[in-house]
Formats: structure tokens, sequence, C-alpha cells
């Protein structure tokens, strides 16, 4: 049940829509409800001879990324910082894979040393992206 919770939260997260409950006038509804930095840093590196950018959060970043609903204002702003050290992710597909890995990897394998986006996998829909584990169009990297 939980990971049905947990899929149709991410899903949800990953379209854009806004869950049932959120109440887009509740205070601190705009606010990052944990403190930032949520990126501690990334790195480009190459994994089978294709381009992977690790993203490697923070503590907050974590468990910012730990709270179902979370994608918002938090994964707005880690988006944000994600870009800023790295702007050439800005590519289709990158973001939505980030969107998976706040949303849904960190709840089921939290403590992931790093969350490895790759700018070659598949622009996908959420329900493709969820069951291929954030990691459309193949494996993920094996650490």
């Amino acid at each position: 049940m939980r990971a049905l919770t947990l899929a149709a939260t991410a899903i949800v997260a990953l379209s854009g829509a806004a869950p049932a409950s959120a109440d887009p006038d509740a205070a601190g509804a705009s606010a990052p409800s944990y403190p930032p930095p949520f990126v501690d840093h990334v790195a480009w590196i190459q994994w089978n001879q294709l381009p992977s950018l690790r993203v490697y959060p923070t503590a907050s970043g974590r468990a910012a990324a730990r709270q179902l609903g979370s994608t918002g204002p938090d994964a707005d702003e880690a988006w944000i910082e994600v870009l800023a050290l790295a702007p050439d992710a800005a590519t289709p597909g990158m973001r939505e894979q980030f969107l998976c890995h706040w949303e849904v990897a960190e709840v089921l394998q939290p403590g992931k040393t790093s969350w490895n986006l790759e700018p070659w996998r598949p622009v996908v829909d959420a329900p493709t992206m969820i069951d291929a584990g954030c990691n459309p169009g193949g494996s993920e990297e094996s650490y």
C-alpha cells in the first residue's frame, strides 16, 4: 500500500499537478520547509561512455525529499541549485529524472550516495518514469 501511495504521489508530482489537499493560500506554502542548500555538489562523469550527472544532496535535501508530496518549493529550490552548479543539465527529461529521485528514490532507497541523471535517457511520462525506477531507457549505474 505504501508503494502505491508513493507511486501515486510521484505521478502527481511529476505531472506538475498539485495534490488535492494542497492549499496555495496556506502560510508557508511558497517557502521551503527545510533550510537550503539542498544540493552539496554535482559532478559530470562518463558511464558506459555516456554522460551522467551525479547530484549529491545535503542532509537537509534528503530530509526534504523524504516528505510525501515534497515536490513544491523545496524541490524547485533544489533543481535551481542543480542548474546553478551544472547549467548544462537543463535538457529535456533531466528535471523529470531529478523530481523522480527527489520524490521516490530517496524514500525507497534512502541515503543513496548520489542521484544520477542522464541526458541521454528518453523523455517519458510519469508512470513510465516510476516503472523504470527513475531511469528510463536502461539500467542505472551499479553503485
